[in-house]
């Protein structure tokens, strides 16, 4: 018997190394895709606004103040610079926004803030212009100028297909103004203050409300802005709620709802883009200390709807976190 025993051990050990790797290679989890904040590190990067088509990802910052470069993504995460897609003699460039125009005539309209020409008139004394192109890849061509003693202009367009500009105007302070605009170049009817430096925190380091962005929600409109000075680590992000786009707003009673906390620093200057998870997605910037500087840097994180309508976000920094 023993030597009968001993061949169907030898065998059973012949059968063993190939059944364990079938198994191994049948059973394997799938790597989950994780991101880490920061993105892009090597690039100083901050006001991030992420346009969506056909499903790429056209990221337009605030880099060297020179005018606007483009990168794109098909994920959120991993980004590849393009190209420079406008360029402006007058410098001073930040806070681009980029509006498809796909109910009208199908062409991409940069909304700038730069540099007034002409002589100085304070420290700030910037303007919001915009620009036009076929391609999200440029070139932009500029249209003129919309605002004077203005920045961070966004566009929204609401279910109707009418369009609200909502910007910064400077003069006398800090102060969120809708516009509304007959089309991507030209207001319309009177313009709106809806939002001011009210609130703590966003007068901790400088009366600010600035960086307006506007998105619907079950037939209520959220602005969404950031609050005190830029170069601040205790910049953050809040948001109003009205029935109207041009207002009233009513402060959230719990913002700001990403601010300062842990390793993270700064955290303002957002868009909100749907991911290919189909969830909402936080585009913003950091900065990477605590001293007084512009010194930031791309950030991602989840931010979301509850049941009741509160808007809800997380900010992370030097840690790994589910992927869109």
């Amino acid at each position: 018997m023993r030597p009968t025993t001993t061949i169907l051990v030898l065998a059973t050990l012949a059968l063993c190394p190939s059944v364990r790797t079938a198994q191994v290679t049948t059973n394997a989890p799938v790597p989950a895709k994780t991101y880490r904040n920061p993105l892009l590190p090597d690039r100083e990067i901050a006001d991030p606004f992420v346009l969506r088509v056909d499903g790429k990802y056209y990221l337009y910052p605030t880099t060297d103040a020179r005018g606007y470069e483009v990168f794109v993504s098909d994920d959120l995460v991993h980004w590849e610079r393009k190209a420079r897609v406008f360029n402006d003699p007058r410098g001073g460039d930040w806070a681009p926004e980029v509006f498809h125009n796909k109910r009208g005539d199908g062409k991409y309209y940069l909304y700038y803030t730069d540099t007034m020409p002409g002589a100085k008139r304070g420290e700030m004394h910037k303007q919001v212009g915009v620009a036009v192109a076929e391609s999200p890849l440029g070139p932009f061509t500029d249209q003129g100028v919309l605002a004077p003693e203005s920045i961070d202009a966004d566009l929204f367009q609401d279910d109707d297909g009418s369009l609200y500009l909502s910007y910064v105007e400077l003069a006398g302070g800090f102060k969120i103004i809708v516009q509304p605009m007959a089309d991507p170049l030209h207001k319309k009817g009177e313009l709106k203050v809806v939002i001011r430096p009210t609130e703590a925190w966003e007068k901790r380091s400088g009366e600010v409300t600035e960086g307006p962005f506007m998105l619907k929600h079950k037939g209520i409109y959220y602005l969404t802005h950031s609050g005190t000075g830029a170069d601040s680590p205790n910049y953050g992000i809040g948001y109003a709620t009205s029935k109207s786009p041009t207002g009233p707003f009513a402060k959230n009673a719990g913002n700001p709802i990403a601010h300062r906390g842990g390793t993270v620093l700064g955290p303002g200057h957002h868009c909100i883009v749907e991911g290919p998870d189909k969830k909402l997605w936080l585009v913003y910037h950091q900065k990477w200390d605590a001293d007084q500087s512009f010194h930031r840097f791309l950030a991602i994180d989840p931010i979301w709807f509850d049941e009741e309508g509160v808007l809800r976000a997380k900010v992370s920094r030097g840690t790994d976190e589910p992927a869109p």
